[in-house]
């Protein structure tokens, strides 16, 4: 992804969206670890950094949203306490200094400066959800990973949410990975569209694009099942089977059991990634005969 760029992260439950987010920060939880793979952010493989390394990067240059906010804060910190914190770790201010930045902060996400005293119990979902977005853009990162960031929130705040998003991304001019299962609630912020299935992503390509051709066997199947409010006696569609399991993957494309286009090949053989026109990649062999 370029700078500035939204790329939306899309999945069902259990895909790897949100350990995919984790890994590019290196916080996957033990006892899962980076086995293989890179991941180049500005052409430096972060899986190479070591700790000492890693947390210049953390929060820095590439920083995250986390799904529930009331876990990601400390109860027994003042929301103030939150942000000096993290603004004094990584730059040489005072204290009256970083209380002033943590104002500064706090007014940019909609958050009166003098609730910086309160306790994250003291605020709504919406609230603390700001606060965490406040932390992620303390230090002007590059890149922010959004991860399901407004799955706990009602439709109202989501939308709140969602276009207070868009405007510090502008205003930061940081890129954005936003990860969701919620693929209209995507439509609405994404620059490109990165569709997860099984631990793998299938489809990479620019948003407008994708909802126009969507060329995996998959993404077709997931646009099928998005109601259509404007057909209301269309027939609700569903993608038959249930996914595979990560833990013993099948051999071949992941996607074999449940696709109506599936080939003895596909069952055999794992398809490999195939740029099908510029920025635009499909993990099918369907693509790969088109092209040979």
């Amino acid at each position: 992804m370029r700078k500035g760029e939204t790329v939306g992260l899309v999945g069902e439950s259990g895909s790897g969206k949100s350990t995919l987010g984790l890994s590019i920060l290196k916080l996957v939880p033990s006892p899962g670890k980076i086995v293989d793979g890179q991941i180049l952010f500005d052409s430096k493989d972060i899986t190479k950094l070591d700790n000492k390394k890693m947390r210049m990067v953390r929060g820095k240059r590439v920083s995250m949203v986390f799904q529930d906010p009331m876990t990601s804060l400390n109860p027994l910190m003042r929301i103030e306490d939150h942000l000096t914190e993290t603004i004094k770790a990584h730059q040489k201010v005072t204290q009256e200094e970083a209380k002033e930045k943590a104002a500064l902060l706090l007014g940019e996400v909609g958050i009166p400066p003098e609730r910086a005293k309160d306790y994250p119990h003291q605020f709504s979902g919406g609230m603390r959800q700001r606060v965490g977005i406040a932390l992620a853009i303390a230090l002007n990162p590059d890149l922010l990973i959004a991860d399901e960031f407004t799955s706990s929130l009602d439709v109202i705040v989501q939308f709140q949410i969602l276009n207070l998003m868009k405007k510090l991304k502008a205003s930061y001019n940081m890129g954005m990975i936003f990860i969701s299962h919620d693929i209209s609630l995507v439509s609405e912020i994404a620059d490109k569209i990165a569709l997860m299935y099984a631990g793998q992503i299938v489809e990479f390509a620019p948003a407008d694009a994708f909802f126009e051709e969507h060329l995996h066997p998959y993404s077709e199947a997931l646009l099928n099942s998005v109601p259509n409010v404007q057909l209301s006696d269309q027939k609700l569609s569903y993608i038959p089977g249930m996914p595979p399991d990560l833990v013993n993957p099948p051999r071949g494309c992941r996607f074999y059991p449940r696709c109506p286009y599936a080939k003895d090949l596909c069952r055999e053989k794992e398809p490999p990634l195939i740029e099908v026109k510029p920025d635009y990649m499909v993990k099918c062999f369907r693509y790969d005969e088109k092209r040979s």
